[in-house]
């Protein structure tokens, strides 16, 4: 069993395991529905760098990471050194989405009309 197969959990994440990890799925999931995404990081060792992904812009960070015992993909939008947003859902399209809204520049209300499964913390 490889790594990432290993790390992610075929049962889980298939899908991921055949694209190497969270933030090639990532980076997959937003060209072939032409959505920016900018440059996707993960952590370049162990495990994390298949089941975390992070997108950095003048705005602030979007943390991704997967559940381990459901499948679910997790998600934090920080600024200003505190958690500004959060939720999860079962689908990688929404995500990227999210990012993609919040590198455009839509406000945090905005982004939780939108995707109702992200909660503001007292925006």
């Amino acid at each position: 069993m490889s790594d990432v197969s290993t790390a992610l959990g075929v049962r889980l994440y298939p899908d991921l395991v055949e694209r190497g990890g969270l933030a090639p799925a990532l980076a997959e999931t937003a060209a072939r529905h032409q959505l920016d995404v900018g440059r996707l990081t993960a952590p370049e060792t162990g495990r994390s760098r298949y089941v975390h992904a992070e997108m950095t812009c003048e705005r602030g960070a979007v943390r991704v990471g997967l559940g381990a015992g459901a499948r679910y993909f997790m998600v934090d939008i920080s600024g200003d050194g505190r958690i500004r947003a959060h939720g999860d859902t079962c689908d990688l399209l929404p995500i990227v989405q999210v990012v993609d809204a919040w590198r455009s520049g839509v406000e945090l209300r905005e982004l939780a009309t939108r995707f109702p499964f992200l909660e503001c913390n007292g925006e």
